[in-house]
Protein backbone atom coordinates (compact mmCIF):
# COMPACT_ATOMS: atom_id res chain seq x y z
CA UNK A 1 0.00 0.00 0.00
CA UNK A 2 1.23 3.53 -0.74
CA UNK A 3 2.44 5.61 2.17
CA UNK A 4 2.67 3.08 5.01
CA UNK A 5 6.44 2.62 5.18
CA UNK A 6 7.82 4.38 8.22
CA UNK A 7 4.40 5.27 9.60
CA UNK A 8 3.97 5.02 13.38
CA UNK A 9 1.07 2.66 14.00
CA UNK A 10 -0.58 1.86 17.35
CA UNK A 11 -2.67 -1.34 17.38
CA UNK A 12 -4.59 -2.46 20.47
CA UNK A 13 -5.48 -6.10 21.09
CA UNK A 14 -2.49 -7.08 18.99
CA UNK A 15 -1.42 -10.36 20.61
CA UNK A 16 -3.81 -12.58 18.65
CA UNK A 17 -6.55 -12.77 16.06
CA UNK A 18 -7.34 -9.76 13.91
CA UNK A 19 -4.96 -7.55 15.92
CA UNK A 20 -1.97 -9.79 15.33
CA UNK A 21 -2.83 -10.20 11.64
CA UNK A 22 -3.10 -6.42 11.36
CA UNK A 23 0.27 -5.97 13.05
CA UNK A 24 1.77 -8.46 10.62
CA UNK A 25 0.36 -6.62 7.62
CA UNK A 26 1.60 -3.19 8.74
CA UNK A 27 4.99 -4.67 9.61
CA UNK A 28 5.24 -6.13 6.11
CA UNK A 29 4.40 -2.67 4.76
CA UNK A 30 7.38 -1.21 6.65
CA UNK A 31 5.51 0.59 9.45
CA UNK A 32 6.84 1.20 12.96
CA UNK A 33 4.61 -0.57 15.47
CA UNK A 34 3.38 0.14 18.97
CA UNK A 35 1.50 -3.02 19.89
CA UNK A 36 -0.75 -3.42 22.90
CA UNK A 37 -2.56 -6.23 24.66
CA UNK A 38 -3.37 -7.24 28.24
CA UNK A 39 -1.05 -10.25 28.28
CA UNK A 40 2.59 -10.03 29.45
CA UNK A 41 5.28 -9.76 26.80
CA UNK A 42 6.42 -13.37 27.13
CA UNK A 43 2.88 -14.65 26.60
CA UNK A 44 2.24 -12.28 23.73
CA UNK A 45 5.28 -13.78 21.95
CA UNK A 46 5.60 -10.90 19.51
CA UNK A 47 9.35 -10.28 19.55
CA UNK A 48 10.16 -13.18 17.22
CA UNK A 49 7.50 -12.12 14.74
CA UNK A 50 8.50 -8.46 14.82
CA UNK A 51 12.25 -8.37 15.60
CA UNK A 52 12.59 -4.68 14.76
CA UNK A 53 10.41 -1.58 14.50
CA UNK A 54 8.17 -2.84 17.33
CA UNK A 55 7.42 -1.67 20.86
CA UNK A 56 5.10 -3.79 23.00
CA UNK A 57 3.02 -2.20 25.75
CA UNK A 58 1.26 -4.76 27.97
CA UNK A 59 -1.66 -2.77 29.37
CA UNK A 60 -5.40 -2.85 29.98
CA UNK A 61 -6.94 -0.09 27.85
CA UNK A 62 -9.89 0.14 30.23
CA UNK A 63 -7.59 1.29 33.08
CA UNK A 64 -6.19 4.83 33.44
CA UNK A 65 -2.67 3.47 33.94
CA UNK A 66 -2.98 1.44 30.74
CA UNK A 67 -3.98 4.47 28.72
CA UNK A 68 -1.16 6.47 30.31
CA UNK A 69 1.35 3.81 29.28
CA UNK A 70 0.16 3.94 25.68
CA UNK A 71 0.26 7.72 25.62
CA UNK A 72 3.84 7.62 26.91
CA UNK A 73 4.79 5.10 24.20
CA UNK A 74 3.37 7.44 21.56
CA UNK A 75 5.22 10.36 23.12
CA UNK A 76 8.46 8.35 23.07
CA UNK A 77 7.91 7.72 19.34
CA UNK A 78 7.35 11.46 18.87
CA UNK A 79 3.87 11.02 17.49
CA UNK A 80 1.43 8.64 15.86
CA UNK A 81 0.25 8.33 12.28
CA UNK A 82 -2.28 5.50 12.55
CA UNK A 83 -4.41 4.24 15.45
CA UNK A 84 -6.18 0.89 15.10
CA UNK A 85 -8.67 0.47 17.93
CA UNK A 86 -8.94 -3.31 17.72
CA UNK A 87 -9.11 -4.44 21.38
CA UNK A 88 -12.45 -5.91 22.39
CA UNK A 89 -14.08 -8.38 24.76
CA UNK A 90 -17.38 -10.23 25.05
CA UNK A 91 -19.48 -11.14 28.07
CA UNK A 92 -22.42 -12.78 26.33
CA UNK A 93 -25.68 -13.33 28.20
CA UNK A 94 -29.34 -12.78 27.47
CA UNK A 95 -30.90 -9.65 28.94
CA UNK A 96 -32.34 -11.33 32.03
CA UNK A 97 -28.93 -12.81 32.93
CA UNK A 98 -26.75 -9.85 31.97
CA UNK A 99 -25.22 -8.37 35.12
CA UNK A 100 -24.23 -4.73 35.56
CA UNK A 101 -20.61 -5.94 35.77
CA UNK A 102 -20.89 -7.72 32.41
CA UNK A 103 -22.33 -4.55 30.90
CA UNK A 104 -19.75 -2.23 32.43
CA UNK A 105 -16.72 -4.35 31.47
CA UNK A 106 -17.68 -4.56 27.81
CA UNK A 107 -18.55 -0.86 27.62
CA UNK A 108 -15.23 0.04 29.27
CA UNK A 109 -13.06 -1.89 26.81
CA UNK A 110 -15.07 -1.75 23.59
CA UNK A 111 -16.35 1.83 23.70
CA UNK A 112 -14.96 4.04 26.47
CA UNK A 113 -11.36 3.01 25.77
CA UNK A 114 -11.92 3.60 22.05
CA UNK A 115 -13.12 7.14 22.78
CA UNK A 116 -10.17 7.86 25.08
CA UNK A 117 -7.61 6.50 22.63
CA UNK A 118 -9.18 8.50 19.80
CA UNK A 119 -8.94 11.59 21.97
CA UNK A 120 -5.30 10.90 22.80
CA UNK A 121 -4.27 10.12 19.22
CA UNK A 122 -6.16 13.09 17.79
CA UNK A 123 -4.21 15.49 20.02
CA UNK A 124 -0.93 14.28 18.49
CA UNK A 125 -2.37 14.11 14.97
CA UNK A 126 -3.70 17.67 15.11
CA UNK A 127 -0.21 18.96 15.84
CA UNK A 128 1.14 17.22 12.75
CA UNK A 129 -2.03 18.00 10.73
CA UNK A 130 -2.40 14.42 9.55
CA UNK A 131 -3.38 10.97 10.77
CA UNK A 132 -5.73 8.04 10.45
CA UNK A 133 -7.98 6.54 13.13
CA UNK A 134 -9.49 3.11 12.45
CA UNK A 135 -12.11 1.61 14.76
CA UNK A 136 -13.36 -1.96 15.03
CA UNK A 137 -17.12 -2.18 14.65
CA UNK A 138 -18.95 -5.45 13.87
CA UNK A 139 -21.54 -6.92 11.57
CA UNK A 140 -23.83 -7.34 14.61
CA UNK A 141 -23.99 -3.55 15.05
CA UNK A 142 -26.25 -3.45 12.00
CA UNK A 143 -28.91 -5.92 13.07
CA UNK A 144 -28.27 -7.04 16.67
CA UNK A 145 -27.45 -10.50 17.97
CA UNK A 146 -29.11 -12.68 20.58
CA UNK A 147 -27.29 -12.63 23.92
CA UNK A 148 -25.02 -9.72 22.98
CA UNK A 149 -26.84 -6.60 24.11
CA UNK A 150 -23.67 -5.18 25.67
CA UNK A 151 -21.37 -6.06 22.77
CA UNK A 152 -23.80 -4.85 20.09
CA UNK A 153 -24.36 -1.58 21.96
CA UNK A 154 -20.63 -0.90 21.96
CA UNK A 155 -20.17 -1.67 18.29
CA UNK A 156 -23.14 0.48 17.29
CA UNK A 157 -21.64 3.19 19.48
CA UNK A 158 -18.30 2.84 17.71
CA UNK A 159 -20.02 3.49 14.38
CA UNK A 160 -21.65 6.66 15.72
CA UNK A 161 -18.38 7.79 17.28
CA UNK A 162 -16.51 7.17 14.03
CA UNK A 163 -18.89 9.25 11.95
CA UNK A 164 -18.89 12.09 14.47
CA UNK A 165 -15.10 12.22 14.72
CA UNK A 166 -14.80 12.14 10.94
CA UNK A 167 -16.85 15.35 10.86
CA UNK A 168 -14.89 16.97 13.67
CA UNK A 169 -11.35 16.01 12.69
CA UNK A 170 -11.40 16.25 8.90
CA UNK A 171 -10.40 19.92 8.98
CA UNK A 172 -7.23 18.86 10.81
CA UNK A 173 -6.27 16.39 8.09
CA UNK A 174 -7.34 13.38 10.16
CA UNK A 175 -9.37 10.59 8.58
CA UNK A 176 -11.59 8.37 10.76
CA UNK A 177 -13.12 5.12 9.47
CA UNK A 178 -14.47 1.87 10.87
CA UNK A 179 -14.32 -1.75 9.77
CA UNK A 180 -17.26 -4.02 10.57
CA UNK A 181 -16.09 -7.64 10.34
CA UNK A 182 -18.45 -10.54 10.06
CA UNK A 183 -17.62 -13.86 11.70
CA UNK A 184 -13.84 -14.21 11.50
CA UNK A 185 -11.98 -17.31 12.67
CA UNK A 186 -10.32 -15.89 15.78
CA UNK A 187 -9.93 -17.43 19.23
CA UNK A 188 -13.02 -15.48 20.33
CA UNK A 189 -15.18 -16.87 17.53
CA UNK A 190 -13.84 -20.41 17.98
CA UNK A 191 -15.56 -20.44 21.39
CA UNK A 192 -18.89 -20.55 19.55
CA UNK A 193 -20.21 -24.13 19.15
CA UNK A 194 -19.13 -25.66 15.85
CA UNK A 195 -22.70 -26.32 14.73
CA UNK A 196 -23.45 -22.60 15.15
CA UNK A 197 -20.40 -21.62 13.11
CA UNK A 198 -21.35 -24.10 10.41
CA UNK A 199 -24.82 -22.57 10.30
CA UNK A 200 -23.39 -19.06 9.99
CA UNK A 201 -21.07 -20.17 7.18
CA UNK A 202 -24.06 -21.74 5.45
CA UNK A 203 -25.97 -18.44 5.60
CA UNK A 204 -23.03 -16.52 4.11
CA UNK A 205 -22.99 -16.18 0.31
CA UNK A 206 -19.28 -17.08 0.25
CA UNK A 207 -20.07 -20.21 2.36
CA UNK A 208 -17.21 -19.72 4.79
CA UNK A 209 -16.03 -17.64 7.71
CA UNK A 210 -13.42 -14.94 7.26
CA UNK A 211 -9.69 -15.02 7.93
CA UNK A 212 -8.06 -12.37 10.16
CA UNK A 213 -5.70 -11.43 7.33
CA UNK A 214 -8.71 -10.39 5.26
CA UNK A 215 -9.62 -7.78 7.87
CA UNK A 216 -5.99 -6.70 8.22
CA UNK A 217 -5.81 -5.95 4.52
CA UNK A 218 -8.79 -3.58 4.80
CA UNK A 219 -7.19 -1.76 7.73
CA UNK A 220 -3.99 -1.39 5.70
CA UNK A 221 -5.92 0.00 2.73
CA UNK A 222 -7.82 2.51 4.86
CA UNK A 223 -4.59 3.69 6.50
CA UNK A 224 -2.80 4.07 3.18
CA UNK A 225 -2.66 6.94 0.72
CA UNK A 226 -4.84 4.83 -1.56
CA UNK A 227 -7.79 5.74 0.71
CA UNK A 228 -6.87 9.42 1.05
CA UNK A 229 -10.42 10.63 0.28
CA UNK A 230 -12.20 8.20 2.59
CA UNK A 231 -13.46 9.30 5.98
CA UNK A 232 -16.58 8.53 8.00
CA UNK A 233 -16.96 5.19 6.22
CA UNK A 234 -17.96 1.87 7.76
CA UNK A 235 -16.54 -0.94 5.65
CA UNK A 236 -18.44 -4.22 5.94
CA UNK A 237 -16.24 -7.30 5.57
CA UNK A 238 -18.65 -10.16 6.18
CA UNK A 239 -18.78 -12.37 3.11
CA UNK A 240 -22.21 -10.96 2.28
CA UNK A 241 -23.79 -12.23 5.51
CA UNK A 242 -26.15 -9.27 5.88
CA UNK A 243 -27.46 -9.28 2.32
CA UNK A 244 -31.22 -9.35 2.41
CA UNK A 245 -31.45 -8.61 6.16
Amino acid sequence: MRGLAGKKVLITGAASGIGRATATRFYEEGSELILNDVVPAERADLASAFPERMTYVPADVSRPEGLAALEQAVRDKKGIDVLVNNAGITRDKSLAKLSPEDWDQVIAVNLTAVFKLCQMAAAFMKDQKSGVILNAASVVAHYGNFGQANYVATKAGVIGLTKTLARELGRSGIRVNAVAPGFILTDMVRKVPKENLDAIAGQTPLKRLGDPAEIASVYAFLASDDASYMTGAVIDVNGGLVLGT
